[in-house]
């Protein structure tokens, strides 16, 4: 945690009109936190208690010109509730929402009872079970708001799913990829055509807290009525460049990698299991190679050679996209064993 300092005037604002601050009321004391690329995010000290707030940013804090709409906040928002709603205590207590600076106000985790999963992972505390127990919460999300109707309505975000995760990602990577772009192109589109269930759409380990309940998801700003597939595929996208982050956790991370996908599949209900493991297998690839030729590299892969390792791989898989996601963690661990 970093040290104490004024909260923006915005975010102060924000907790007016939410009314968790007194409108005459002394500016609380408060510490920026960590959170990733999209977001100003602050622990305020309330009379109450401590609190997170988060504001969402119009550009995000990456090297690309990457902008997004703030309104973003307010299906993350709404993710929230319908979440805890079905799997409690699966993300943070939503405590306001402010939509004229796209801020929100929830509960703070400390860390010392909710440390992040990609701080765990990366001091060596590997749990296969922890990852199970990913997987199957994330299938019941899924699964329940998949037969729930009155949820789809809530989330008319393509535009903002594209923005943030679609053209970032996979079609940015196609054009640095020429020979890729119709095979990435369609991947991109049949993941915006596909509607079954309420995608949380940035599935990571450095967005999920291991609390004593459970997995605590963060950061759903990409909520999105769609293909629960990319969920699957977003998360096991990160365990598999995780690799190269630790390499002596590299059978770690692999078997972490098939507890979380074989706990998922078993709790599909809304369709036949093979046929989402088909799609995210398909997926996954353009992912991996979008986290080194995307708009949003992943900050630990750096050397070229660990660059062109993800690139071959990924290539090869794109040309001949498997069914099953164990011909990708097996082509890549036959890749880190050269």
């Amino acid at each position: 945690m970093q040290d104490e300092a004024a909260p923006p005037p915005e975010t102060v604002a924000a907790l007016r009109r939410m009314g968790l601050l007194a409108p005459d009321g002394p500016i609380p004391p408060a510490r920026p936190l960590a959170g990733g690329v999209s977001s100003d995010i602050w622990r305020v000290d309330l009379p109450r208690g401590p609190i997170c707030v988060k504001r969402a940013l119009p550009r995000l804090k990456v090297a690309a010109d990457w902008r997004a709409p703030i309104e973003r906040n307010r299906y993350e928002a709404r993710w929230m509730t319908v979440v805890n709603r079905v799997v409690p205590g699966a993300a943070p207590a939503l405590l306001g929402e402010d939509a004229e600076t796209g801020t929100l106000a929830m509960a703070y985790l400390p860390p010392e009872s909710h440390p992040l999963w990609k701080e765990r992972l990366y001091q060596d505390c590997i749990s296969v079970a922890f990852a199970a127990q990913v997987g199957r919460n994330l299938a019941s999300i899924h699964s329940a708001t998949a037969a729930d109707p009155e949820v789809a309505p809530l989330f008319p975000t393509d535009a903002i799913f594209h923005a943030i995760r679609l053209e970032p990602y996979l079609l940015a990577t196609a054009n640095r990829h020429p020979d890729l772009a119709a095979a990435l192109s369609a991947l991109a589109e049949r993941t915006a055509g596909t509607r079954i269930a309420l995608v949380h759409g940035d599935v990571s380990p450095k967005n999920i807290l291991c609390g004593p309940g459970g997995p605590v998801f963060l950061d759903a700003e990409c909520a999105w009525w769609g293909d629960p597939a990319f969920d699957l595929a977003f998360c096991l996208n990160h365990l598999l460049l995780k690799c190269l982050w630790t390499p002596p956790a590299r059978e770690g991370f692999l078997a972490c990698f098939a507890a979380f996908s074989a706990a998922y599949l078993a709790g599909v209900s809304w369709e036949p299991a093979e046929a989402v493991e088909a799609r995210v297998a398909s997926l996954l690839p353009g992912l991996f190679l979008a986290r080194v030729d995307g708009k949003s590299p992943v900050e630990y892969v750096t050397a070229e050679a660990d660059r062109d390792r993800v690139r071959r791989v990924a290539r090869a898989l794109l040309a001949e996209p498997p069914n099953q996601v164990e011909v990708i963690s097996a082509a890549w661990r036959e890749e880190l064993q050269r």
